[in-house]
């Protein structure tokens, strides 16, 4: 698995009872009552056939909200991204599909749960996306390797329960579903984008006191960008880093690492020389003393 994709597996507490929410909707087939017809059949020729539906209007208010507030606050802690988009819940049936596509710039992250069943009868519905290597095709070429669909192409299965996160930018698709036209029984996901980076305090420093280093340490690290991009064989980098601080009542950083990393430069490689100066300057920050620890996630986004 890259540092491009993320996969969490028994990701919540709450899939069981949303996954019985869903089958109670369908559980007698004539049934004609007004929430069954809350779908929306998106079909655009050549790209996307699904059944969808806003997820946040589909369950009970209660457990949506608690479902929805644990998957925002794991964005916090581990991506460095204060919420995420009204999400949508997918269904994919008999034919359903979706061709490559990128989502830029809908947020730093994309993320598909699912709550496919778990002993799925349909096939396909994998989450396809195309490999980092894929797209710098020629600098990873090698003519004695075998160049079959594994080389190419990550496949996610989506398993019940699966939080799959992701580089949006990357082209991706879902593997057409074959096999069942009962909704129960297709691909189902509840699905979306992590946005507004902003950086996460867990702990006893004070938020002003945070800000005001964190933006000494963002001119630090511009100024390294900057020379790094001076280069004559550098032309740029992009993409996005979380940085996981825990910082001790005395105010010294005891850890320092990399949450999230899909900083790549223009010519298709990892600025790894740069990622370690970056390490660097957060792992030398000084705060203030405070009554207990605090744990930071620092988002920074980069672009050229």
């Amino acid at each position: 698995m890259s540092r491009f994709l993320h996969k969490i597996d028994r990701f919540s507490k709450h899939a069981p009872a949303l996954r019985t929410e869903f089958e109670a909707r369908f559980a007698d087939p004539l049934q004609t009552n007004s929430d069954r017809f809350v779908w929306d059949y998106w079909h655009v020729p050549g790209q996307y056939t699904l059944l969808r539906t806003p997820a946040y209007h589909y369950f009970t208010e209660a457990l949506y909200a608690d479902f929805h507030e644990s998957l925002v606050m794991w964005g916090r802690k581990n991506l460095g991204c204060w919420d995420i988009s009204p999400p949508w819940m997918s269904c994919y049936v008999e034919g359903c599909k979706q061709e490559f596509h990128s989502d830029v710039p809908h947020g730093a992250w994309a993320y598909v749960f699912s709550l496919s069943p778990q002993k799925p009868v349909y096939r396909g519905g994998e989450t396809l996306i195309l490999k980092p290597e894929t797209l710098s095709y020629w600098r990873h070429f090698a003519s004695a390797e075998d160049r079959e669909k594994s080389s190419f192409i990550e496949t996610v299965e989506a398993k019940f329960n699966r939080l799959t996160v992701f580089d949006p930018r990357l082209p991706h698709a879902v593997s057409e579903v074959r096999g069942t036209h009962d909704p129960r029984e297709g691909r189902l996901v509840i699905h979306g984008w992590f946005t507004q980076p902003k950086t996460y305090l867990d702990g006893y420093l004070p938020e002003k006191a945070v800000e005001t280093i964190l933006n000494e340490a963002t001119g630090l690290v511009s100024e390294l960008v900057a020379a790094f991009e001076q280069h004559p064989e550098c032309i740029g980098v992009q993409g996005t880093l979380a940085i996981g601080l825990q910082v001790s009542a005395a105010g010294e950083v005891t850890s320092a690492k990399f949450m999230t990393n899909t900083l790549i430069s223009e010519d298709g490689f990892e600025p790894k020389d740069l990622l370690k100066q970056i390490l660097k300057v957060y792992r030398s920050l000084r705060f203030p003393k405070a009554k207990g620890p605090t744990w930071l996630t620092i988002p920074l986004i980069f672009s050229t």
